[in-house]
């Protein structure tokens, strides 16, 4: 039972047993999604059209619980560092080595079966349960492990369920608190920890004494376990209506078969101990394997390095960026599943094995760091251009992801490279000056693909039709220069005053009028406060110096919330085609007046996902009332969710596509 275990008795050891929670985690959340990335995803994969639609639910249900194991180890990392340790993302190749954890926690990879989710349940049980692991799972040695008190060095100690492990950890913690002083014990930087405004991950918190840390493990246990059997959000409880809905649809169709014939626990090279591995050595599963693997590890080394002490926008972006590198991953790591693994082993497809490099120690927080991060990007993106000019089959994908990675890559060079700063007393390469510009050469036009640009004597206007959300400020206040349902040239910037011109552009929200002067007067500034605008039934208007998908885009934009838009992410008008209904007057937030009101707002849509947005940002209704203010926040624009503007996840289960 759990309070039979032995309780930590230094700080040393407590680091140790939470070690081994971060690395059950970590190796919970790979065996998840390694899981459904077997799933299959076509009728043409012998499915009926009533399978189809379950497994892509069972998608769904796994990629929530492995997004909160992602959230279970940031705590337990935010933990560690409350305590004075660094965040930890180490961890031993599949298949787990016996010894590692306790005899009856078998981790290994295995493709979506009954016997996979049966081993799922078990893992995920509450310790008052008593079920059997999933077939083929039981370990292949018994052996126990004692924590030794009395030892300086840390060792872990055997334990029967995840639950007993964490209230073993709460124990300790609340012992050491007592014996050091609550000061004493949590001497971390809180620079270390990430926090909700950060990234919004389930649960999230920072933790700064033991009553803060008791919540956070707290939170662990009812999410995963559940506190109670019948705890209806656990993923115990999960895992079981997946079961019963797979033994439902067994029963209609005994050969229905949800996953493909992935390996169990596959491997890059040779294995000396080749048992229960599958070598991927035939291509160009290999080759992609390689490429899966090492943007896996560039994710874990950008979420490394976001615990390493660098500035609150820095983390932003790393954060972002390993996020964004998981969902470049995804189509890989599925692909992979329906390529033959070895010419040895007919019929048996590959899998992404989640190899891990010898260190998973954070970069340095320094300025050099992000250029490493670019640069390694920028070569696994070159292995996924040749290997796309390798093999046709393989070119769509293969393309993509190396554009992902390209563009990620140009992201961090421009956002984040100067807010990791150098130590004190460290100097940074000189910056090349720039020649001065000749004033005698007009700059380049700049406008977007497919923009209007229209000379006028002292201003020239910028019309941008696929932004356009016809709201009619334009024509209602200056219909001498846009003239509506008229044939040939429709706008004349001499028909009124520059100052009038500028007026109606300001006025216009969607950004799809913008200027250039060239009188000498004053150009359009960002505005002094950050606004998101809700429109009733409408799109989210945006007014800040924006930079979407790592370009700039100007002061004004109308984004889409209904998810039907043709030209997303900007709103194309197609909410009123469908019907869209969302209210512009949310419940008022509790939230604090921000203290810098202004400056950069980072807009990345994620694919198939929600605008992520960071920065200083008020978020008004309709009628101009502030109902929270954020300096993140991740928006839905799929338009499903429950909790409109924000995201609640349900851009997964409808199957959103951005």
């Amino acid at each position: 039972m759990a309070d039979q275990l032995p309780v930590p008795a230094s700080r040393e050891q407590l680091w140790g047993v939470l070690f081994e929670a971060a690395e059950i985690e970590h190796n919970l959340m790979c065996c998840y999604l390694y899981a459904m990335f077997s799933l299959k995803d076509s009728l043409d994969e012998d499915l009926t059209e009533a399978e189809l639609v379950a497994i892509r639910r069972w998608r769904s249900d796994i990629l929530d619980v492995a997004i909160e194991e992602m959230a279970h180890l940031a705590i337990v990392s935010n933990i560690l560092s409350a305590l004075g340790a660094p965040a930890h993302f180490g961890r031993q190749n599949f298949p787990v080595a016996p010894g590692y954890h306790p005899a009856g926690v078998v981790v290994k990879l295995a493709p979506f079966n009954v016997e996979t989710l049966d081993h799922f349940i078990y893992l995920e049980r509450p310790e008052s349960i008593e079920i059997a692991d999933g077939e083929g799972f039981a370990p292949d040695h018994r052996y126990t492990r004692a924590l030794a008190p009395d030892r300086l060095m840390s060792a872990t100690m055997d334990y029967p369920t995840v639950g007993a492990l964490y209230k073993a950890i709460e124990d300790g913690i609340r012992g050491l608190a007592e014996k050091l002083g609550e000061d004493a014990l949590f001497v971390g930087d809180e620079a270390h920890q990430i926090s909700p405004d950060v990234v919004r991950l389930p649960n999230l918190t920072v933790v700064r004494c033991v009553k803060s840390a008791i919540d956070a493990i707290d939170a662990i246990v009812t999410q995963g376990e559940g506190s109670d059997p019948d705890e209806e959000g656990s993923h115990f409880q999960r895992f079981l209506r997946i079961r019963t809905d797979y033994q439902a649809l067994l029963v209609a169709r005994p050969a229905f078969k949800p996953g493909r014939a992935a390996a169990h626990n596959p491997v890059m090279r040779k294995p000396p101990l080749p048992e229960g591995k599958m070598w991927v050595n035939a291509e160009p599963a290999a080759s992609l394997l390689d490429i899966g693997n090492a943007i896996y590890n560039h994710s874990v080394r950008c979420l490394a390095l976001s615990y390493a002490g660098v500035d609150r926008e820095a983390q932003r972006g790393l954060v972002n960026a390993a996020i964004e590198l998981m969902r470049i991953l995804t189509p890989v790591a599925e692909r992979l599943t329906a390529l033959p693994a070895s010419p040895d082993h007919p019929g048996c497809t590959a899998g992404l094995s989640f190899a891990t490099l010898r260190s998973a120690a954070a970069l340095p927080a320094a300025a050099g760091a992000v250029p490493v991060l670019v640069e390694r990007l920028r070569e696994i993106a070159a292995k996924a251009s040749a290997l796309a000019a390798r093999h046709e089959p393989l070119a769509d994908l293969a393309e993509a992801t190396a554009a992902g990675l390209d563009h990620l890559a140009g992201r961090l060079a421009t956002t984040i490279i100067a807010t990791i700063q150098p130590a004190a007393g460290v100097t940074s390469p000189p910056v090349p000056e720039t020649a001065a510009a000749d004033p005698a050469v007009p700059p380049p036009e700049v406008a977007a693909e497919g923009a209007e640009i229209v000379a006028g004597e002292t201003i020239d206007l910028i019309f941008d039709g696929d932004r356009c959300i016809h709201a009619r400020h334009c024509v209602l206040s200056q219909p001498a220069v846009f003239k509506a349902n008229v044939e040939g040239p429709w706008i004349d910037p001499d028909a009124t005053s520059t100052e009038g011109l500028v007026t109606v552009a300001h006025m216009c929200p969607s950004g799809a009028i913008q200027y250039r002067r060239h009188d000498g007067g004053s150009e359009e500034q960002a505005p002094p406060v950050n606004l998101v605008q809700l429109r009733e039934n409408g799109p989210i208007g945006v007014r800040a110096d924006m930079v979407l998908a790592g370009e700039r885009i100007g002061y004004r934009a109308t984004l889409c919330r209904c998810g039907a838009s043709r030209n997303k992410p900007f709103c194309d008008g197609s909410h009123t085609g469908i019907g869209f209904e969302a209210t512009g007057e949310p419940a008022t937030q509790e939230s604090q007046p921000l203290t810098v009101r202004n400056g950069p707002l980072m807009i990345e849509p994620q694919r198939d996902g929600p605008l992520a947005v960071t920065g200083n940002l008020e978020m008004c209704a309709g009628t101009g009332r502030t109902f929270d203010r954020v300096t993140s926040v991740w928006l839905c624009r799929c338009g499903g969710s429950a909790n409109k503007p924000y995201c609640d996840g349900t851009h997964r289960r409808i199957g959103f596509k951005s």
